[in-house]
């Protein structure tokens, strides 16, 4: 008779070790994470463990799958064009550009493929750190043709991630000023600030301003900015070191919030 085989699989952003039989059937699955065996019948339990041995580290716990909580139970009833969740580093940047590519040819490159550039460097960084406590979702709708690139939720709290392309050049904060290199300075602290109130009253939570500055040369802050965090992209894992604000239950619960469309159509 043939064993039951391991498939490693990430869902949800958490890494899991499927034990199937050799048609295909499911019967349990191992959330390192939690340090659970899931067990979709008793009967399967000795087959399960045994497939599962030279990959257990440390006691697990082991019984029937727990049962789902109200977080749970939301994203479930989620309709799948209602779930922001798959939406991709600079979705809305990779829309537009789909639709309008622009000409093939020009002097210089659309600046809407180096804001993607940079949209995707600072996604890719968030990204890592989903499944660990952590929760990511990226380019989040709000009325007005506005979106919040990058909302990350963890227990360190919510941040709301603007990111702006520097082009190798020197940048100066002076709040509400940012200049880049020459060009005249402009107020963008304001929007970093008034995305993050409104994903704050989304949300009904505090949600933190960060604004992010990828391929700067060098960045100067001139004074603290008024409650928002300026970081280069090498800046950004950092922010997975804040603990002691939300409880893992907490995360889950604005998780399932947040990834759902009309969370943000009433800001």
């Amino acid at each position: 008779m043939d064993r039951p085989r391991v498939v490693p699989t990430r869902r949800h952003g958490r890494d899991r070790l499927y034990v199937c039989l050799p048609d295909g059937h499911t019967i349990a699955w191992y959330d390192r994470e939690a340090a659970r065996v899931n067990l979709l019948g008793e009967e399967y339990e000795e087959e399960a463990l045994t497939a599962l041995s030279p990959f257990l580290t440390g006691p697990v716990t082991v019984g029937a799958p727990p049962v789902p909580t109200s977080a749970d139970l939301t994203r479930l009833a989620l309709h799948p064009d209602d779930d922001l969740a798959p939406n991709r580093p600079g979705e809305a940047l990779l829309v537009a550009l789909d639709r309008d590519p622009g000409p093939s040819r020009r002097l210089r490159s659309d600046r809407r493929r180096r804001e993607l550039a940079a949209q995707r460097t600072v996604g890719d960084a968030l990204d890592h750190m989903d499944g660990s406590g952590f929760h990511v979702l990226h380019s989040l709708p709000l009325p007005g043709g506005h979106r919040v690139h990058h909302l990350l939720i963890g227990p360190g709290g919510l941040y709301a991630l603007h990111t702006l392309y520097a082009d190798r050049r020197r940048v100066t904060v002076a709040d509400p000023l940012v200049g880049f290199g020459r060009r005249a300075t402009e107020p963008l602290l304001h929007r970093v600030r008034a995305d993050a109130d409104r994903a704050a009253h989304a949300l009904t939570a505090e949600v933190r301003p960060v604004l992010v500055l990828v391929g700067a040369r060098r960045v100067t802050v001139t004074g603290p900015p008024r409650g928002v965090r300026v970081l280069t992209d090498a800046d950004v894992p950092g922010l997975a070191r804040g603990r002691g604000v939300l409880k893992p239950a907490d995360v889950e619960a604005l998780y399932a919030v947040a990834r759902d469309r009309h969370t943000w159509s009433r800001v």
